[in-house]
């Protein structure tokens, strides 16, 4: 993915306010619309100044994007970090995938990538126009361990409001939230009235927070499936054992592994993966490490065996699985 200086899009600097963007748009809109331009790439480059002015013209996009944006150049490839936009608390529901469908997918990327939807409701009260609170929403980045006990954590989010001068300032808000065990990346959390506040005494909006896990150093998620290697010792993998596993809440699992296993081969434990109603499996990569021949006691071992097992071929018998498990 390419990155995109939606402020070399616009040509206006960083610190440009919201008028000078706005006049910037506007001049190059008259430039590249494509019912008057005669730009070969008219409908092209009206895109991309759609989009830049789409996030830059949007306080809360804008502080979001700046945050990230630093030290990065147009056209240069680019992949957000995977707890990007933890913690900017943004108001509706942003842009779903259908949404953001006509930006690039640097712009989808970013913000096309929440589910909740964005509901205003009104109703008659009994004394004038009443309408609820719109809804809000944020990515909140939990360890592993924390998002498989799951319990309450304290969540600190930054909104974003206009100060006297149309100037973006972020307000930091601090919520206990409960986070239930076992919640996946992508799952959302529903605070109930901790949106926009109502219009004439309606109910205040929800808040909806969508969980992503930080990457972690020994254990990956695949969905509910929780994947980690597991190290073996070669006699081990040739006779077969019982070792065992560690888990992300601290306890500690006992694995039998079969005799013969190899390295690159996986195992699976049925329900021993991320905690939920229907538990995930745990995947276990397998790796044989061999002892170091700088140990006078192994070297001597591996001579023996090179003595021993001469005849052993380990090419031949890579082959010869291979062949057997493509049959």
């Amino acid at each position: 993915m390419k990155f995109r200086d939606y402020y070399e899009v616009l040509g206006v600097p960083r610190d440009a306010g919201a008028e000078q963007i706005k006049k910037a748009y506007r001049k190059l809109a008259r430039k590249f619309h494509p019912d008057v331009s005669k730009e070969a790439d008219a409908g092209e480059r009206m895109s991309e100044v759609n989009e830049a002015y789409a996030v830059l013209s949007d306080p809360e996009r804008r502080v979001a994007y700046d945050a990230l944006g630093q030290g990065h150049r147009q056209g240069e490839s680019f992949t957000p970090p995977p707890d990007w936009g933890a913690g900017f608390e943004f108001t509706g529901r942003g842009f779903d995938r259908a949404d953001a469908g006509e930006y690039s997918d640097f712009f989808a990327e970013l913000f096309g990538r929440f589910g909740g939807a964005r509901q205003r409701h009104a109703h008659q009260a009994s004394q004038g126009f009443a309408m609820r609170g719109e809804d809000h929403h944020a990515r909140i980045a939990l360890e592993l361990e924390d998002a498989w006990r799951g319990g309450e954590h304290q969540v600190t989010l930054r909104s974003v409001r206009l100060d006297a001068s149309g100037r973006a300032v972020l307000e930091p808000r601090t919520l206990l939230v409960k986070i239930p065990a076992g919640v996946k990346p992508g799952q959302l959390i529903r605070l109930a009235g901790q949106g926009g506040v109502g219009f004439d005494g309606a109910p205040s909006g929800d808040l909806y927070l969508e969980v992503q896990i930080r990457p972690h150093p020994r254990y990956r998620l695949d969905g509910s499936t929780l994947v980690t290697e597991l190290a073996l010792a070669p006699w081990e993998a040739a006779l077969g054992a019982v070792v065992p596993v560690a888990l992300p809440d601290g306890s500690t699992l006992k694995v039998r592994v079969p005799a013969g296993a190899q390295s690159g081969r996986s195992l699976q434990v049925a329900g021993k993966g991320l905690p939920a109603r229907t538990p995930g499996d745990l995947e276990l990569k397998l790796r044989v490490i061999l002892p170091g021949a700088d140990d006078p006691r192994a070297r001597a071992l591996y001579e023996r065996m090179a003595a021993e097992l001469g005849d052993f071929d380990a090419r031949a018998a890579a082959a010869a699985e291979t062949q057997g498990s493509s049959s």
